[in-house]
């Protein structure tokens, strides 16, 4: 799969990578792209104030197709997900003071997909819910520009805005037909 960027975070520098190959956590991601004419299918999330494509982290005992499918089913309640394709990968390091680690190297692979026009039950986890998720049909435009002025704007952005940005901004450009 193609390389989209590789994201440092602010307090996870090349250097600080590299002195912590040792307690790095490297966690795999799928996220969908769902698209209808300059529409996209994504999650708002109340507390952060932003819009991110549906996805998550994939299980030890998935590949990353069948955690893509799953997560889009969960967040979203899609149904007859099908023509899954490959777009890209994007590579962060975070800092993650969890469980002895202390970067995290997440690494999101991306799908355009399709699926059928009405969704179903969302299965969100208790931090899902307790964040203000909900699954939306947004205009690109709107989405890319929403984000932006959360990024400039809010101090409730999390760590993701960045990359669903860029993604965003990629997806506009190469997946959109004008």
């Amino acid at each position: 799969m193609r390389h989209l960027k590789t994201c440092h975070h602010s307090d996870t520098p090349i250097e600080f990578v590299a002195a912590n190959q040792q307690q790095m956590l490297t966690r795999i991601a799928a996220r969908a792209i769902v698209l209808k004419d300059n529409n996209i299918l994504m999650l708002y999330t109340e507390r952060y104030h932003d819009y991110t494509l549906p996805g998550g982290g994939v299980d030890d005992h998935e590949d990353i197709e069948q955690g893509l499918i799953r997560e889009l089913q969960e967040e979203t309640g899609a149904k007859a997900i099908s023509n899954i394709t490959a777009f890209g990968v994007y590579e962060e390091f975070r800092p993650w003071e969890r469980d002895g680690y202390k970067v995290i190297n997440m690494l999101s692979y991306c799908f355009s997909c399709e699926i059928d026009s009405e969704l179903g039950e969302t299965r969100f986890e208790a931090h899902e819910i307790s964040n203000g998720m909900k699954p939306v049909w947004i205009d690109i435009d709107e989405a890319i520009q929403h984000n932006l002025n959360t990024i400039a704007n809010s101090a409730k952005k999390g760590l993701s805005i960045e990359r669903e940005t860029f993604l965003l901004k990629l997806i506009k450009a190469e997946l959109i037909k004008v």
